[in-house]
Parts: structure tokens; C-alpha cells; sequence
């Protein structure tokens, strides 16, 4: 199989490097376009949860969409976030936007590495009787964490405060690509929303994140090449790997 276009399900990153140097060595067309974007959730949206923002103690953010969501509903629902709030992230960079909402040094922030056991071990001995609230995404697989959650046996309960929207895709030619690389299995559910009749044929996939590989093998779509692992951290090296192996 030659490949000669690649379709990414993502907006164009800042940082063409990687993919100008593909570009250049294979001789290949890529194109970004972002299959999906991320919304809050409205207040009614929320409400159908029947969650009372004011009964938890403790908050696990994943993503900086969660918060802006979070706080904006605690704005509209005229719930006073406490001073003695708990804020766990799963990573550094997922913590420091948190100044967008609230003064940094004055809160209890604690964050992990970006695995859901360095988020569990964040939450010590002093931590285990807070009432834990995990944000998650509409559609997403949270597992992993309340899975631990439950054998450390904490109180928590998980509240949806975002949803992926499906973009329209029907400007591209989706027939026409070799490879698309997809992230989440929000990004298939935007192409079958996009081409109903949609088949992958000639079509290969290369993923980014374990729970896009189980959707696609679950529906028997192929898959070219995935990461991240340790010899493919990255998309473009992924790609890298792939085309150099053709």
C-alpha cells in the first residue's frame, strides 16, 4: 500500500516541524481538520444529573475544558465554591490553569503525572474524607480512575461537564486519504455522523490513546500503526514508523 495523503482529526498545530520533515521525506499531503469540539454542558444539561455541586469537598480535573465548565456552572447555579475546595489534576499543566479561576497560592492543589495511579496516590491519608466529584466527558471511559477510586475505597461520585459536538466533515473528501489519524472515539463517531454510508476500503487508521484502538477494533476497522509507546511517543514519529516501513 503507497500512501500519498494523511488526514489528522485535530486543528494544525503551531509547531509544523514534524510534519513539514514527512512532508519532505515521503512526499505526502498532510491535512488537519478537527472531527469534533468540546462544549460545556448547559445548567439543564447538568441539572438532568441530579449532582449538588455544594455536597463535594474535593474535584479531579482531567482537562482544562472541565474547569472553565465547572466554574461556569457554579456561576450560573449561584453555588459558592469554598475556599477550603480540593483541587486534583492529572498533570502539572492541568493544575496551573486553575489561576484562571481561582488564586493559586490560596487553594489546596495537588496534581499528578497523567496517569490515573498518580492521581490516586495523590490522595493521602489526611485526604480520605473528602467527598470526591471526578469531571468527566460525555462518552468518555473513566475506568481506569474509579476503578482505583473504589479500591482505595473512596467517596466519590463522576459528573459529565462536557460533551464532544461533531464538526461537519463534508467539505473533504474522506475517500480520497490513505491514513487518518484519530484520537478518541468521538473522532468516529463525527465520520460516521459525516458519511453514513462510510467504509474504510483503502482507508487505514493511526491512533493516539488505547480507548480509540478498542472502539476501532470493535467495529473491524484497520489500524495501521498506534501509540503512544515507547518507541512511537508521538503522531508524527508513529507516521514516521509506518511510512518508512512501506
Amino acid at each position: 500500500m503507497s500512501v500519498s495523503k494523511i488526514l489528522i482529526s485535530q486543528a494544525e498545530p503551531a509547531n509544523q516541524a514534524p510534519y513539514d520533515a514527512l512532508r519532505e521525506k515521503f512526499g505526502v499531503t498532510i491535512d488537519f481538520k478537527p472531527f469534533f469540539l468540546i462544549e460545556p454542558l448547559s445548567s439543564r444539561e447538568f441539572r438532568a444529573q441530579k449532582l449538588n455541586l455544594a455536597d463535594y469537598t474535593a474535584i479531579v480535573f482531567s482537562a482544562r475544558h472541565a474547569i472553565d465548565s465547572y466554574f461556569a456552572l457554579c456561576e450560573e447555579l449561584r453555588v459558592k465554591v469554598p475556599d477550603t475546595m480540593k483541587y486534583f489534576c492529572t498533570t502539572e499543566a492541568v493544575a496551573v490553569y486553575l489561576q484562571k479561576h481561582i488564586v493559586f497560592r490560596k487553594r489546596k492543589i495537588f496534581y499528578g503525572t497523567g496517569t490515573p495511579q498518580s492521581v490516586v496516590a495523590l490522595v493521602t491519608a489526611k485526604h480520605k474524607g473528602e467527598k470526591f466529584l471526578i469531571t468527566t466527558s460525555e462518552g468518555s471511559n473513566n475506568e481506569a480512575l474509579t476503578k482505583l477510586f473504589d479500591q482505595a475505597g473512596l467517596n466519590y461520585v463522576t459528573g459529565v461537564f462536557v460533551k464532544p459536538v461533531s464538526q461537519d466533515l463534508k467539505d473533504i473528501d474522506i475517500k480520497s486519504y490513505d491514513l487518518a489519524v484519530v484520537y478518541n472515539p468521538a473522532d468516529l463517531k463525527s465520520l460516521q455522523e459525516n458519511f453514513p454510508d462510510f467504509k474504510a476500503d483503502n482507508l487505514k487508521f493511526v491512533t493516539f490513546g488505547r480507548h480509540i484502538v478498542s472502539e476501532l477494533e470493535q467495529q473491524g476497522l484497520p489500524i495501521a500503526i498506534s501509540a503512544p509507546t515507547p518507541e512511537v511517543p508521538s503522531v508524527a514519529k508513529a507516521l514516521e514508523v509506518y511510512l518508512s516501513s512501506l
